[in-house]
């Protein structure tokens, strides 16, 4: 029975189709006023200031887009509407949801898109009540039946969550960081809902809430210098890059900006992006500079030296390296600029290391990704939950998703 006459009799049906029309015309120009006029192109002119003898003017220079990762942000929508339905359901009482509180759980522009996933996807959702019964929203059997497995994945995470919230604490200046920017990016760092009550208090030895001033911090409790090693320096270990420091072998310039070491970083550049050979020269010298750890105190150095701004870049890489998904948002990167000493202008930082970060413009705000993480539009390291979440959304039928590629193989690590 189709979703509209099942919930609805004849004269709510045509209330709800006028709705539906006014649906249609209120997103098609909220899209139209939140688009990009370059979001198409494949690339665009980013404007910069350089001195001249008449003074500071406006330089543009060309930023190429990687389309394959443009691409994870469109895939991520229709599965985040499912998975946030998933959760508000799995909140209730009763496991059930009335349509009527539908919007006072998302808001009126996201209770369209979540009407929108119940009719679609019959294989999760299913739909009960109706004529003078409220019309209630609640997971299939089937659905149910991979919803439980959710707690075993996230045992399997408690260990990793642990883990990477003690370096996140690690990376910061003064070990701590206000619970208000933790709850800022609780979502990209993987912590369930509920981490204050279920994770934060079950480890005493490592973490600690104390107010500030008013304002609630997370500090670390004891630090553990073996902890201190970045992602980055993980990764050569395991390609055997610091075995001998990329000594003993002569490279030629590399045209991809690629060199052996222990002070490289990975670098992918975009397609349609030529560098020239005195831009792979600076950029060997660059490779080759030593830089401290971005594990050591940001109050040592000194912010104009070179090495330090080579270890900012090492900040951002590790802090990315600490997500689920090795992404986050550009306002939230931001958000930490006092905790990491990030420099004022971390936009231009991350543009000018386009080969190590690519920021897009898809979404409602601008989102930074750790290129290396990802082959393609597929990430290539994937923790429990997000194959937990790829199982999940999979009862739609969908094959695009954009958490895994092969989504029901993928799956079987788990088990």
């Amino acid at each position: 029975m189709h979703f509209a006459h099942h919930l609805f009799d004849e004269r709510p049906q045509r209330t709800f189709l006028i709705m539906m029309r006014f649906k249609g015309l209120f997103m098609n120009n909220f899209a139209a006023l939140s688009s990009n006029p370059c979001q198409n192109l494949s690339h665009m002119l980013v404007q910069t200031r350089h001195k001249t003898s008449g003074g500071s003017k406006p330089k543009k220079k060309v930023y190429y887009r990687v389309h394959e990762l443009d691409k994870v942000m469109d895939l991520q929508k229709k599965p985040a509407v499912i998975l946030q339905l998933k959760d508000i359901i799995e909140s209730q009482k009763n496991k059930c949801i009335f349509l009527r509180d539908l919007e006072k759980e998302v808001g009126f522009v996201q209770k369209w898109n979540c009407m929108a996933a119940i009719e679609k996807y019959p294989t999760i959702f299913h739909v009960s009540g109706g004529d003078r019964a409220p019309v209630a929203v609640r997971l299939t059997d089937k659905a149910q039946r991979v919803a439980v497995e959710e707690d075993e994945a996230r045992m399997l995470m408690e260990p990793i969550l642990v883990k990477n919230l003690r370096k996140l604490l690690m990376l910061t200046v003064d070990c701590k960081v206000p619970m208000e920017k933790i709850d800022l990016i609780e979502n990209e760092l993987g912590l369930p809902l509920d981490y204050k009550k279920s994770l934060i208090p079950k480890y005493p030895e490592f973490f600690s809430v104390k107010e500030i001033n008013g304002k609630a911090y997370l500090h670390l409790e004891n630090w553990n210098s073996s902890l201190g090693v970045t992602a980055r320096e993980e990764n050569l270990v395991r390609e055997g890059e610091l075995k001998d420091g990329g000594r003993g072998k002569k490279v030629k310039i590399s045209k991809d900006g690629n060199y052996p070491g222990p002070y490289a970083f990975r670098i992918c550049y975009p397609a349609g992006f030529r560098p020239n050979t005195g831009f792979l020269e600076e950029l060997e010298r660059w490779q080759k500079t030593e830089f401290p750890s971005p594990y050591l105190n940001a109050r040592r150095f000194n912010q104009a030296d070179p090495k330090a701004r080579k270890r900012i870049v090492a900040v951002l890489h590790e802090l990315l390296s600490l997500t689920i998904e090795k992404r986050m948002t550009s306002f939230q990167m931001s958000a930490f600029q006092s905790e990491l000493l990030l420099p004022a202008r971390l936009i231009l930082c991350l543009i000018k290391h386009h080969g190590i970060f690519y920021i897009t413009n898809k979404g409602v705000r601008s989102t930074v990704f750790l290129k290396e993480a990802y082959d393609g539009s597929n990430l290539i390291q994937k923790y429990p939950i997000l194959k937990f979440k790829a199982k999940f959304v999979a009862l739609s039928g969908r094959k695009d998703s954009s958490f895994a590629d092969g989504i029901s193989h993928n799956y079987r690590d788990l088990h």
